[in-house]
C-alpha cells in the first residue's frame, strides 16, 4: 500500500493523504489522479509517495484513488519546487499555484485575439549594427544572471534576442521567449518559426486547453527547444533550460489578475537565478523597478541608440490646452500640423486610449453622474449603437432622456472618445480617407490584419486608435502622430497610473520617424 499526499486545485492551504494499492502500476510524483472529495471527484497532482501512513491520520480515514490519469510525470520536480517558493510568496494555496502552471488549469478570461506586426526580420541573416553585435558579445561572455537590453523603439533590441537565442540553442540548451499579449503572439510565432522551425511551441490562454496540453507534452519530451507565449510560458516544463528572454519588460499584463497573483518577470528571475543561467530582459520604456536594479547594477544595461531602418527619434511638442482656446478636442497646433502632413502625402496616426462616442453622462443641476452597477465606474456613450457601455464588465442600458434623481432636462455628456475624434476628424479633413482601430471597429478574425496592412499600402491618410495602434508596428510613410488629451491615463485609481501613461505616450510616438528623419509627435 502506498500513502500519496496529493494537492488539489482548492483555496484550502493543504494537501491531503489518499491510498493506492499499486494494482494498476506504478505511479509517480508530478503526476496527476482522480481522487474523491466529499461527494465529488477531483483532479489532484502527487507531491509525494509514501509506503508509511502518517502518525496523524487514523487508517480507516483515508480514501483510495480513483483511478491514475498520468502513466509518466507531467510536473517536474523543478516546477514543484518553484510552486513552494510562489506559494509562499505569492500568499496562495499550493494547490491553486500548481494548477495555474499546468494545462488543464483554468483559463483565464482574455479579450479578442489580436495579431499585431511586430519588428521581427524575414530573413534568416540580418546584418548587424556595431551596437547589437557588442550587446550579444556582453551578454553571452558576462558571469551576470540578469541583463537587461534598453534602446529606443526600433533600434533592433528584438534581433538581438533571436541572436542570443540561437547562440543558446546552438549549445543544446532550451529557451523561454515571453511576450506581453496574447494578441503579440500570433505574428512572432510565425517570424520565429521562419528561424528555428518545428522546435518552437507556443503556451497562452487563447490555445485550447487540448492545444495546450500537446505544446506541454512536446516541451516535457524535448521535441521543443524554443517556448514562446504570454506570462504563463514562464511555466513551462522545459529540460536543459538556458536563457529567460521577456520583451517588452515594462507591459502590465505580466502580472496575473488571478489567484495566485503572480509577476511573470519575478517568476523568471527565480528560475534563472536557482537555474544559474542568464534572463535578457528588454524594453524602450522600462518599469520604475528594472531602471532601478540597472542604475544600482544588480542588472546589466546594454544600451541601443541607433535606429536601424535610416530614421531618428521624432520630434516631440507638447501643447497646454489651458493656455489656448479650445473650439475642438483637437488644437490648433495639430490641426495644422495635420494639414501640413497630408499636403506632403504622408500618413498621420491619431491615438486617445479611449473608446466611444462621450466618456460620461452627467447632470448639471444636481450632477448626477449614470455609473455602472457592477463596477462604479462611469458609462460610455458609443453613438454608433445609441448604447451606454461599461468597458469593463460589458454591461450596457439606452441613454436616459431626463435626470433620474432630480428629474431635470439639463443633461449633457462630457469627455470624449476614438469615435468622437473620428467624427471630428471627417469634419475637418473631408478629403482624407480616415480609419478606426479599437475593439468597438473589429468584429471578424483577421479584420485587424486587413486594416493595418491597407494602412501600410497608403490606402488611408489617418488612423485613429486605442493602444492596439501604439507598439510593434512600421509604417514607412507615416511622419506624424498625435496624441490626443494625453493626460487621461492619469486619472485612472493606479499608482502606476504616470508610470503607464509615459511608457504608452513614449511607445506610440516611436511609430513616428522609423524610416526617414522627419517624424513629428504632437502630445
Amino acid at each position: 500500500m502506498f500513502y500519496l499526499d496529493c494537492a488539489l486545485n482548492l483555496p484550502l492551504n493543504q494537501t491531503f493523504t489518499y491510498s493506492y494499492s499499486g494494482e494498476d502500476g506504478e505511479i509517480f510524483v508530478g503526476s496527476r489522479v482522480l481522487v474523491p472529495f466529499g461527494a465529488r471527484r477531483l483532479n489532484a497532482l502527487v507531491v509525494s509517495i509514501s509506503k508509511d501512513l502518517p502518525s496523524n491520520l487514523p487508517k480507516e480515514k483515508i480514501r483510495s484513488i480513483k483511478r491514475i490519469i498520468d502513466k509518466e510525470p507531467i510536473f517536474p520536480n523543478s516546477l514543484l519546487s518553484l510552486s513552494f517558493w510562489m506559494k509562499d510568496y505569492y500568499v496562495s494555496t499550493l494547490g491553486e499555484t500548481i494548477f495555474t502552471m499546468l494545462p488543464s488549469a483554468k483559463r483565464e478570461s482574455s479579450s479578442v485575439c489580436f495579431s499585431f506586426d511586430s519588428d521581427f526580420s524575414f530573413t534568416k541573416s540580418l546584418s548587424l549594427s556595431e551596437e547589437q553585435k557588442k550587446a550579444i558579445t556582453d551578454i553571452l561572455t558576462s558571469k551576470k544572471v540578469f541583463h537587461y537590453l534598453y534602446g529606443e523603439t526600433g533600434s533592433g533590441k528584438t534581433e538581438v534576442f533571436l541572436q542570443v537565442a540561437q547562440k543558446i540553442l546552438d549549445s543544446g540548451k532550451s529557451v523561454i521567449y515571453l511576450v506581453p499579449e496574447i494578441s503579440l503572439t500570433a505574428q512572432i510565432i510565425e517570424q520565429v518559426k521562419l528561424r528555428f522551425g518545428d522546435t518552437v511551441a507556443t503556451l497562452h490562454s487563447a490555445l485550447t486547453p487540448s492545444q495546450k496540453f500537446t505544446e506541454w507534452n512536446r516541451i516535457l519530451h524535448g521535441s521543443a527547444k524554443i517556448i514562446i507565449g504570454a506570462r504563463s510560458a514562464i511555466f513551462a516544463p522545459v529540460k536543459n533550460l538556458g536563457l529567460i528572454i521577456i520583451d517588452e519588460e515594462h507591459d502590465g499584463s505580466y502580472k496575473s489578475g488571478s489567484n495566485p497573483r503572480y509577476h511573470a518577470r519575478q517568476v523568471a528571475m527565480y528560475r534563472a537565478s536557482t537555474s544559474g543561467i542568464p534572463l535578457l530582459m528588454g524594453s524602450a520604456t522600462p518599469s520604475v523597478e528594472s531602471w532601478h536594479l540597472m542604475n544600482t547594477g544588480q542588472l546589466e544595461k546594454h544600451i541601443l541608440t541607433k535606429r536601424l531602418a535610416g530614421g531618428s527619434r521624432p520630434k516631440i511638442s507638447c501643447i497646454d490646452l489651458t493656455k489656448s482656446k479650445q473650439d475642438s478636442c483637437l488644437s490648433e497646433e495639430l490641426t495644422e500640423e495635420i494639414r501640413s502632413t497630408l499636403n506632403q502625402k504622408k500618413q498621420v496616426i491619431l491615438f486617445l486610449n479611449r473608446r466611444g462616442f462621450n466618456h460620461f453622462f452627467r447632470c448639471t443641476s444636481c450632477g448626477y453622474e449614470i455609473i455602472c452597477k457592477n463596477c462604479s465606474v462611469p458609462m460610455t456613450y458609443h453613438k454608433i449603437s445609441h448604447r451606454l457601455k461599461c468597458h469593463y464588465c460589458g454591461w450596457t442600458q439606452v441613454p436616459i432622456s431626463f435626470c433620474p434623481q432630480c428629474g431635470s432636462v439639463d443633461i449633457g455628456y462630457s469627455g470624449f472618445g476614438t469615435e468622437y475624434i473620428e467624427a471630428e476628424t471627417m469634419a475637418k479633413f473631408p478629403n482624407a480617407k480616415i480609419i478606426r482601430i479599437d475593439s468597438d471597429s473589429l468584429s471578424k478574425k483577421g479584420e485587424l490584419d486587413e486594416k493595418l496592412s491597407a494602412f501600410r499600402k497608403g490606402e488611408y491618410d489617418i488612423m485613429l486608435g486605442t493602444q492596439m495602434v501604439a507598439k510593434g508596428l512600421n509604417f514607412p510613410n507615416l511622419q506624424l502622430v498625435g496624441v490626443v488629451l494625453a493626460d487621461t491615463g492619469l486619472h485612472m485609481p493606479d499608482f502606476r497610473a504616470g508610470e503607464r501613461t509615459f511608457s504608452l505616450i513614449t511607445q506610440v510616438a516611436g511609430r513616428a520617424g522609423r524610416f526617414f528623419p522627419d517624424g513629428k509627435v504632437v502630445v
